[in-house]
């Protein structure tokens, strides 16, 4: 068995790391911190947890959680995760960073977060989008992706990578969850409810993913709609030959081809749904072809708390230790 450790385990991506590992065959949940809830019973605090998480919060020191865990998952905000890796690597724990602290060079992470990076190496970091990186496979320390370019990401990569793809402009629409379990303004019910609230316009700090991993024009756009999961994301691909002419058939094909064996890509012959991602590890893709144009319109739907968090987090440490990848994940959406 895997001994998985969790530091963080209060917010909505350490709740749904232990939903979903409480659940795998091959992994059992060694140790879940936080300083608030020390000494009370994990299911008490989240009585959705019962009786299946018997565990209690712990509040102990970064190298204790190494010597227990094979694989340690940190799950708390950005900025804070920079201030356990290097004792977690130290102590030779394989780590996933479900924060942004690791997603990016420490430069460039200075110049996006506008904050200092605490942590003075350089660390060899694995961007952990396993449909592009197999990477990850020998991987110690894998940075999760953010959950709108996983997403924008896995939408376009295809075209991307197949060297057609002049400019991609994202617009996505995410549920509230994406905020974090910390209620705010935006967050309050009287004005999300009924509502889309456009954020961060011109300047999310996630476009910086979506640059370094796709290589080409990229303009992002991020809304709020009033639900609790899922993202879904608009892609308009604008192809470099304004005269490409490419058929239904001859896209989807290299779509298929491109993401052959990949099991939690799903190609949908309409247009994706999130009713249809919900509570699960799938990205689903579908696109429609603009008429005597050069663009492409592709959209893709995720959970952002699953496939866009701890999911792929899960996805992740299965490639890491040689697992079946669809282990402890391959289920179904719910419905309604």
């Amino acid at each position: 068995m895997i001994e998985a450790g969790i530091i963080g385990g209060t917010g909505y991506t350490g709740l749904e790391l232990i939903r979903l590992l409480v659940r795998h065959p091959q992994v059992n949940i060694s140790v879940v911190t936080s300083r608030r809830y020390k000494g009370k019973k994990v299911s008490d605090v989240n009585p959705h947890l019962f009786p299946f998480v018997e565990l209690d919060y712990e509040d102990v020191d970064t190298k204790e959680i190494a010597d227990r865990s094979d694989i340690v998952f940190v799950a708390v905000p950005h900025g804070s995760a920079m201030e356990y890796v290097p004792a977690l690597r130290e102590r030779g724990a394989r780590v996933i960073d479900l924060s942004a602290d690791y997603r990016l060079k420490r430069a460039d992470y200075e110049r996006v977060y506008k904050r200092e990076h605490k942590d003075k190496e350089e660390r060899d970091t694995v961007y952990g989008l396993t449909e592009l990186h197999p990477e990850v496979a020998d991987a110690t320390l894998v940075a999760n992706p953010g959950c709108y370019p996983t997403g924008a990401i896995l939408a376009v990569a295809p075209l991307v990578k197949g060297g057609m793809v002049k400019q991609v402009v994202f617009d996505s629409k995410s549920g509230i969850s994406g905020a974090g379990a910390e209620p705010s303004e935006t967050s309050h019910f009287p004005n999300l409810a009924e509502n889309i609230i456009p954020y961060q316009v011109t300047a999310h700090r996630h476009v910086a993913e979506m640059r370094r991993e796709l290589l080409v024009n990229v303009s992002f756009t991020p809304h709020v709609i009033p639900t609790i999961r899922g993202i879904l994301t608009t892609a308009h691909v604008f192809f470099k030959n304004e005269n490409m002419s490419k058929t239904h058939e001859e896209i989807e094909a290299i779509y298929t081809q491109f993401y052959a064996g990949k099991r939690f890509i799903r190609l949908r012959k309409g247009l994706p749904s999130l009713g249809a991602v919900r509570g699960t590890n799938f990205c689903d893709i579908g696109f429609e072809i603009e008429e005597e144009s050069n663009r492409i319109v592709v959209i893709s739907t995720i959970d952002n708390l699953v496939k866009g968090g701890s999911g792929q987090a899960i996805q992740n440490m299965n490639v890491m230790f040689g697992l079946n990848e669809r282990d402890g994940l391959w289920f179904p959406g719910l419905v309604p």
